[in-house]
């Protein structure tokens, strides 16, 4: 089978092979992560570990038995173990198991296995299994395909607008690649990931959730990436169209819809005071395809659309992306990785005097000396002004 290439996430599973700690994959459905550790597995074998050295189960394939518990799950693994050498244990999809921790905390307990597992919620690390592992994993986070790797997937030098304009209309997720530029195609395919978010992920962790009111808060934060986004004004705006609802009903779903990756959640940071402040996050969707099959396409949505794209971006490569604060100015994004603090300005287009002075104005307001960066889709503008550097985004998501 052909596989897009993720050398990145493949290179972080080699970094942390046989090291003592429990390699947790993590990400929206369909991102690609049971392919990852396929690519891992071939390299495993490519490095003289055999087949039988490997376990390998995917608790959400109808092949795999049905385990009733947890213990059933290692009365199967056990009798498969290597007794002479090293297993290496996969897991796909775990939270389907009963108290699954228990069974991941017993594997890693033993000598000699090397466990990875893999969830589509951020629930797999919260609760009893953060408690039991506690210092004992670690996260890979992994995320639809990035522009670049979309370009290296069809190939082909640049003309990179286009691919860009494709990349947004045709989805990031890995399959939809292969649906080529049927449009049917893939918005069936999206269709049908976005409703296994919602059963799967959502509906099934809230009981008694209301799956018409659970779309339309997932739909109203779709409408409204890179917007400031209170649960209050969600939840009034929600019962003005006639879904009556709360924000703490409304805390409660996006938690949720966020926990399934489907969205991620960017904090307020106020710079000058170096904390975080409360309410008023942005919401940024993990796949703008998704956005476009559910909002459509509308007037003045290009630089959000790409404001979206660079936060998953920089997601990828740091971590721990904010939306800045300074005084009465917002500042795109703070990335922070330990005493390396960033600062990014993103624009469509900085052409036109007003908006060009107003974009450099928020990051001329930070009296630091972190460095400044400015984002747009302009190929023609100095390379820096004032201090802070301008790049184009395409070169930005290519150059990683």
């Amino acid at each position: 089978m052909d596989y897009i290439a993720r050398p990145y996430y493949v290179q972080q599973l080699e970094r942390w092979k046989d090291r003592d700690v429990i390699k947790v994959v993590t990400g929206v459905r369909r991102c690609g992560k049971s392919t990852v550790l396929e690519m891992f597995r071939a390299n495993l074998r490519e490095n003289g570990i055999a087949d039988s050295q490997m376990i390998v189960l995917n608790f959400e394939d109808p092949d795999t038995p049905d385990f009733k518990t947890w213990r059933d799950v290692w009365n199967y693994i056990k009798p498969l173990l290597n007794a002479k050498g090293r297993s290496y244990v996969f897991l796909d999809e775990i939270q389907r198991v009963p108290e699954f921790e228990k069974l991941v905390d017993g594997l890693h307990s033993r000598k000699n296995i090397d466990v990875y597992i893999t969830g589509s919620n951020a629930y797999l690390l919260s609760g009893e299994l953060a408690t039991y592992l506690s210092g004992r994993y670690v996260e890979l986070k992994m995320q639809p395909l990035s522009f670049k790797e979309y370009c290296d997937a069809i190939g082909g030098d640049g003309d990179y607008a286009r691919k860009y304009t494709d990349y947004l209309r045709r989805s990031s997720f890995p399959y939809a690649l292969s649906l080529g530029k049927d449009a049917n195609l893939v918005g069936d395919y999206l269709d049908g990931i976005y409703n296994t978010v919602l059963v799967k992920d959502v509906l099934r962790r809230k009981k008694l959730a209301d799956a018409g009111l659970v779309d339309r808060i997932a739909r109203f934060l779709f409408d409204n990436i890179g917007n400031v986004t209170s649960l209050r004004n969600i939840a009034g705006s929600l019962s003005a169209g006639g879904s009556k609802t709360n924000g703490n009903t409304v805390e409660g779903y996006v938690d949720v819809l966020c926990d399934a990756f489907l969205f991620r959640k960017a904090q307020r940071y106020d710079i000058r005071g170096r904390e975080l402040l409360s309410g008023g996050c942005k919401y940024y969707a993990a796949d703008i395809g998704l956005r476009y099959r559910l909002s459509g396409n509308k007037a003045g949505d290009s630089g959000r659309m790409l404001e979206n794209v660079i936060y998953l971006e920089l997601l990828r490569r740091s971590g721990n992306v904010l939306v800045g604060q300074q005084d009465e100015r917002e500042v795109d994004f703070v990335t922070r990785d330990g005493d390396d603090i960033r600062y990014y300005q993103v624009c469509e287009t900085v052409r036109d005097e007003a908006t060009r002075e107003r974009e450099f104005a928020s990051l001329l307001s930070i009296h630091d000396h972190y460095p400044k960066t400015l984002i747009t889709l302009d190929e023609d503008l100095p390379s820096s002004l004032h201090g802070i550097r301008q790049v184009n985004a395409y070169d930005f998501l290519l150059n990683a």
